[in-house]
Order: C-alpha cells, then structure tokens, then sequence
C-alpha cells in the first residue's frame, strides 16, 4: 500500500502538470451532463463522469446497467448470478453488499430509485448515460456513496416517430423492441416504450436434459407523457416488467488440499459443460419478478426561481425456487435420527435417489456414501428445496428550489422522503420427490415440509435535507459547496410460525429458542435509527478554453440495517460454539469449531471518506481525462454465505476499516472524419486495515474489487456511394483479477469446517472479453451484426467463498452470442 501511495501521488503531480502542455485551438463538440442536476459542459464538472450520448448507445448496442459497465473503467458488475433482481455494482472498490443498500444511486430523468433490483432493469428508450464515481450524495441523494448513474430517457417528439428493432442470435435468444412518439395537442406530447427478450441461456441441466439453468423471458412497457403549461412542465410516467428466468446458477468448489485433489480445486479450471463439473439438479429452478411503477415531476419556473418536485410509488414483487444446498451436509439424508415421520421420509427418499443416481456423486473420498460425496446441488433429494421472496413497495417524494439567474452564485436546497416496506423469506424444505411448493411455511404433512425458515418483515422511514452553492469566483475558478443529512428509522418484525422443524425437531428459526431448552418464544420486534452528514466540496479551474484541472472530497454514507431474524443464533450455535460438521456427519460428537467469525442480527451504517484530484480536456482532435483518488471506508458492508447442517444463510456484515487508493485515465482519438480510437484504465489498490469480524483478515484486499479494468476500442463511420452509411464499433475489455471475500490465500487456521482451506484458488483470473457491431443503414432501415464475447472467453461471473465450509460456489460468465439485428425508423 505504501509503494501504491507513490504511484498515486505522481499521477496526480502529472495529472495537474497536463495542463501546462501546448494544445491546439480546434476544440472537439462538448457533452452536455447533468452531473450536479444542472446542464453543462462535461468538461467543466468537477468530477470523475463517464457519458454515453445517444449516438454511442446506438453504436454499442448498451440497453441495460451490465452494458454501460463493461464500457466503464472502474465499474463493475455482478448481476443475476443469485436471482434476476439482485446486482452489485463496484465503483473503484465500494461494492453494494446482496440484501444490503446499493452503493450505486439510480437517476431515471430526474428521479431517485430505490430498490436494488431495478439497477439492471431496462428503464426504457434512453437517450444519455451519465456514470458519475465517488460519493455523489450530497447532489444526488440517498445510497450515491460510491457513485451515481443518471439515465436519461426519450423525450416526447413535435412529430409523430417511432422506430421498432427485432433481433436474432444463438442459443433461441430473441428480442423486439421499439418507440412510439409524438405530440398530443399543441403543449403535449407521449412516448410508449416496449421490450421484450428471451433466450434458452448458454447452459443444459444434464440431469433433467433441458434448457433450464440460465434460460429467461423479460418483457416491459414504458409510458411518458409532458405537458407544458405556462412556465409549469408536468412529467408523468408508469412503467410495468416482468420477468420469468432460472435462478441460482451456480456450481460448487471445494479448497480443502488435505482431503486431496477431488476436493482441492481452482475456481477458475471449473467447466460447467464436462460431466464433473455440469449441471444436474432435479428441481427446475425458477426465478419470477414482477415491476409497476408510478411517477409525477414538476417544474415551475419563477422569475428567479425554478421549483421542482416528484413523487414515485414502486412495487416490485419476487420469489425464487430451487434446489437447496444439504445435500453434502446430510441434513436430510441422516434426518431419520430425529424419529418423526417427516425426517423418516426425507431420509427414505435421500437414500433412493443416492441410490438410482450414484454416478453423479463426486469421484474423491467421501463422508456421505461408500463411492463419493455429493455436491450442494444433486440429482437427489437429498438437497432438499428452497423457496426465497423479496417484496419490496417504496414511496418516495423530493422538493428542490433553485436559483434560476445569471448570477456568479447559484444555489438549490430541498427535502426528500420514503417509506419503504420490504418482505424477505428464506425457507429450506424437505423434497420427497412429490414436487415442491410455493410457499415459504408448508406443514410437517405436505409433500415439501419445510424445516427452517427466515422471514421478516423491514420497514424503513428516510427523511433528509439538503442544500448546495456554486460560485463562479471568475472566468476561470468554479468553487462548489454541498451538504445533505439523512435520517432513517428502520425496524424488523418477525413472521416465522412457533413451529418444530419436522426434520431436526428444533426451532424452525434458531432465534425462537436461544437457549436450546426445546421452549420456542417469539422473536421480538427490533428496531435502529442511523443518521448521518453529508459534506461534499469541489473545485474546478479553467487552464485554457479547452482544459480543466479540478479537485473534489466528500462523505459517502449507507444506512445500516438487520439481517433476517435468527441469523446471528445459527452462527453461534453452528460454527462459534457448535461440532465441526465433519464430526457432526460421522460421530455425532460435539468438537467445537472456533470459527473466528462474528456475525450480528443487525449491521452497522458504512461511511466513507473520497478525495479525487484530475484533469480533463481536449488537444485538437485529442479527448482526454486523468484522476487520483483516495477512499477510507469505515464499517464496509460485505454480504457473507453460509452453508452446513444447519442449512443456508446469508447475512450482511462489517468490515471495520477499507483502503482504497488508485489512478483512473481516458484517451480518445479522432484519427479523421470516419476513425475514432479510444482507450481507458483503472487501477487500484485496496488494503482492509481493521476487521473485527474476522480479525485474520486484516491486510487483506477489498472484497468484490478487481485490481484493474483497461477499454480500448474503435468507432468507424463511413457514408457509402449509394448514399448508405456503414458503421462498425469494436470494443474490448479486461477486468484484472478479483477476489469475494474477505478471507484469502492460504487459511492455515484450524476454525474452517473441515479443515484449512486454500482460498488463494478461489479468486477470480484476470479476463477479457471482446464485443463487436457492424451495421450499414439506408434511409430509416439498418441492419446490424453483433457478436457479444466474440472468441467465446470462459470466465466467472461471481464466485461466493463460504469460508467454513472451505468451499465456493461459482458462477459462469455469458459465453459467445452472435446474432443479427435490423431496425426500422419513421
């Protein structure tokens, strides 16, 4: 890290020595950003801003959250490896934690969204992408710690158009898409926006011979109106999605050398199509999530003042079915100890389907079955099921005055709301080969008893104020001064039935008998407030009319929140103070495992501290920007995954203190009229210097981070003789290696459940990956090829550590689609 202090701190001096360079007068066309929620030059934000104009969208063919990213040095992504709704977005190391806050802001033209699962949604006919990097709460609001994106949408035309795309790739993947706009009357207009997709996925289920690991159907509709009256602007918009896809793609490793090579295996040799490492779950797992929403906007302009205020009503709906992941922990196969029916039937069915499906087991020595261990998932029964839901309605309003002068000081203050009202279960059922049930509660009589359960009901209350000024002290010198401070009021109810598991015959939530003397007692209703302020100050100075150099800092913040009831009592009771499962599976005997681990039902706000010093601007034909930053985060959230005889668990947790510094730099090119090259980096270098919670730890990188992303592509646009025009865009990527957790290398310690692990080959290689369009267009008709992962790059999409289980779960990137696309316009 100190070595690192020395690279950052000389591309900083170079950074503000750019401006010193002769540059050309001939200046390139500027983008205009809304980056402070003001219109203006991308050159004067004092800020770190990756832009998408519409042009480039078009180019690059970028729909969704996961397309931006990939053009994005510095961001990263993890979606739907867990389930459709669930994305994690990494700006220059801050990750939002899985079931926590994002660290990300959502911005659809002008409004805040706040569920986590419409990061990757399709939002509409976008017209700009703005991602902004460090902590933009101050001007955007809440849960902008580690950055904002701010996505703008078609406006209503003054003329009826429209434009509808139809594309064919491999795999059965298919998608339509299209606008209609145009005025309605002389002060308004609309826009109706539709999509639709869906694809067989690049993965079979072998034991079930179909199509149905990363297979998905989407479709959504957007609707805009605008009318304009007087100096008053009203914008209303609904939007309603819906999805139908596979859920928890995922194959296991283990990282246990001791029990040899069977069980010793890097995360990045796994190959999801051979037979050892495939797919062969016997329950068609299944992911369903369905999106309305509902929004007004506001502005009234004033003589010296523009009002402008929003209100958004957001319901998303989800639920998720699949295997579950006992099988190699026998929860269900040795369940007949407990004596009752239920577990006797668990059991009978686990030992017929070892039986019938043997040859799926892993070839190594095993603790289950004479020939081999299963894996978490099997073609048996004995993994039992899960059922999982997240509902989650929110209500929010903002109102926000602001000078509307030409003043040198500028200004705007505001208050913001939400309500928000969220449904999380978890539950763990028994599969007796007789199917499984929607539900999170079926009783002990049921052909899918369920026999643990998390389910709890979160409500949240934020209420915050903000102000911020802008003072142009001269022609050159722009100075910015902004403050937000929020409040939330959380509390968490529990809805687990006082009901034995039929399985084990101890509490069906852990936390309903802490004691372990067989009494169950309701969980009690849990509730914290966190609050925080928010500082945000920048500088931005004018070298020349074609360079900037600037310099900003600020607060980032996350609220805190609680786990799902019972998470910290499982722990405890499992890996704290209970057997080691290897004992628990063969003797039965209580050895004490010592996991250093320390887990709470609720986890604490994360804050962070940003300091960003860059350069930005044009030379002739040349674009160019460079940065320095430097980031403390204190108490980073960081989502943990737990497995054993217990079951499953997953929890959120602190990481008491994060480092983070690093260099960020774009170069673009316009070799002529037609050519333009473009290149970009990010590195970065993060130490986690406290950790409480696993105090080995510390020293350690920041989870979810890759130590570098580098762009390089061309853009080439040609007018043909027969007056066609021929585009073609090429970009490549190479994300540097990642690690997931907080654990890492080699763990010589003894607390791992089985034994030590070797977590050095549960980190993710550096990979890249290659997209490519052409497209030649006459008139309103164009025709595109496209190849995503043009030279079908293996790589993973997430690896999840469980470290006491000395184990990880993978997840698979998207493999080669090639496909053609047309469009029509009018």
């Amino acid at each position: 890290m100190r070595n690192f202090k020395t690279l950052v701190l000389s591309g900083c001096a170079a950074a503000l020595l750019m401006p010193i360079l002769p540059v050309s007068a001939q200046s390139i066309d500027e983008i205009v950003v809304t980056a402070r929620r003001q219109s203006e030059s991308l050159r004067d934000v004092p800020a770190s801003v990756s832009v998408l104009t519409s042009a480039a969208l078009e180019k690059t063919g970028a729909q969704l959250a996961e397309d931006f990213v990939q053009l994005t040095p510095g961001v990263t992504i993890v979606t739907g490896t867990a389930e459709v709704g669930d994305s994690q977005i990494n700006i220059r190391g801050m990750n939002g934690a899985r079931d926590a806050e994002s660290s990300v802001a959502l911005v659809v033209d002008g409004i805040l969204k706040t569920n986590t699962a419409q990061l990757n949604q399709n939002h509409g006919t976008m017209s700009q992408v703005e991602i902004l990097k460090g902590p933009q709460g101050a001007i955007y609001g809440r849960n902008a710690a580690a950055g904002a994106i701010v996505l703008s949408t078609l406006k209503p035309t003054d003329e009826y158009t429209g434009k509808l795309k139809v594309s064919l790739a491999e795999h059965g993947t298919q998608s339509t898409s299209g606008y209609l706009s145009g005025p309605v009357g002389s002060n308004s207009g609309f826009v109706v926006s539709f999509n639709r997709m869906e694809t067989d996925g690049f993965y079979t289920n072998r034991f079930l011979q179909k199509d149905v690991v990363d297979n998905a159907e989407t479709y959504g509709i957007d609707t805009r109106f605008i009318t304009e009256l007087d100096s008053t602007t009203w914008d209303f918009k609904a939007r309603y999605a819906k999805v139908d896809s596979a859920s928890i793609n995922f194959r296991a490793a283990f990282q246990l050398p001791a029990f040899g090579a069977g069980f010793t295996q890097d995360v990045n040799d796994i190959d999801f199509e051979e037979n050892g490492d495939a797919y062969y779950g016997n329950i068609i797992p299944t992911n369903n999530q369905e999106t309305m929403e509902f929004s007004a906007k506001v502005d009234h302009e004033m003589e010296n003042h523009i009002l402008t205020a929003w209100m958004l009503y957001s319901d998303v709906e989800q639920d998720l079915m699949a295997d579950g992941t006992s099988a190699d922990f026998a929860r269900y196969s040795l369940a007949a100890v407990s004596g009752t029916a239920a577990a006797t039937a668990s059991a009978a069915q686990c030992a017929a389907t070892i039986t019938a499906n043997s040859a799926f087991t892993i070839n190594a020595p095993g603790v289950i079955t004479p020939g081999g261990t299963l894996g978490p998932y099997s073609p048996t029964s004995c993994d039992g099921s899960q059922y999982q839901v997240r509902n989650q309605r929110d209500f929010s309003i903002e109102a926000r005055l602001a000078s509307n002068t030409d003043s040198p000081l500028q200004w705007q203050a505001g208050v913001y709301m939400l309500d928000i009202d969220r449904e999380v279960g978890v539950s763990l059922g028994a599969d007796l080969g007789q199917g499984v049930l929607y539900s999170l509660y079926n009783g002990p009589t049921t052909v899918n008893p369920t026999s643990q359960l998390y389910h709890d009901d979160f409500t949240t209350e934020v209420t915050a104020i903000f102000a911020s000024i802008d003072y142009a002290a001269s022609d050159n010198l722009n100075v910015g001064f902004a403050l937000r401070y929020d409040e939330e009021e959380r509390e968490v109810k529990n809805l687990v039935p006082l009901v034995a598991d039929p399985i084990t015959g101890a509490a069906l939530n852990p936390g309903q008998d802490t004691d372990g003397d067989g009494v169950l007692t309701a969980i009690p209703d849990n509730s914290e407030t966190y609050d925080e302020l928010q500082p945000k100050f920048s500088l931005n100075y004018a070298v020349s009319d074609e360079t900037n150099i600037y310099a900003n800092a600020g607060i980032g913040f996350k609220s805190g929140g609680f786990n799902n009831s019972g998470a910290a009592q499982i722990i405890s009771n499992n890996l704290v103070n209970g057997p080691t499962l290897l004992d628990a599976l063969l003797t039965g005997t209580a050895a004490n495992v010592n996991s250093e681990v320390i887990i709470a039902d609720n986890y604490e706000k994360e804050t962070s501290t940003s300091f960003e010093v860059g350069v930005k601007g044009t030379s002739g034909d040349l674009t160019y920007e460079f940065a320095g930053y430097y980031t403390e985060v204190e108490d980073m959230q960081f989502f943990e995954f737990f497995v054993g005889t217990f079951g499953l668990l997953r929890v959120v947790n602190n990481i008491d203190e994060v480092e983070i510094m690093g260099v960020e730099g774009s170069l673009k090119y316009d070799v002529g009229n037609d050519l333009s090259v473009f290149g970009s980096f990010n590195y970065l270098d993060s130490e986690i210097t406290a950790n409480s919670a696993r105090v080995s730890t510390v020293g350690n990188k920041s989870p979810y981070t890759s130590e570098y992303t580098i762009n390089i592509g061309a853009d080439y646009t040609k007018e043909l003789n027969n007056g066609s025009e021929l585009t073609a865009r090429l970009d490549y990527r190479v994300t540097g290696p990642t690690v997931f957790h907080t654990v890492q290398g080699v763990n010589t310690s003894q607390w791992a459940s089985f034994a030590p692990g070797d977590f050095s080959i549960a980190e993710r290689d550096e990979y890249g990956v290659v997209n490519a369009r052409i497209g030649i267009s006459n008139g309103n008709l164009k025709v595109t090829a496209f190849a995503r992962n043009l030279f079908d790059e293996k790589f993973l999409a997430e690896v999840i550590p469980a470290a006491e289980f000395a184990g990880s779960f993978v997840s698979p990137g998207a493999r080669r689609l090639v496909g053609l696309e047309a469009s029509l316009s009018f």
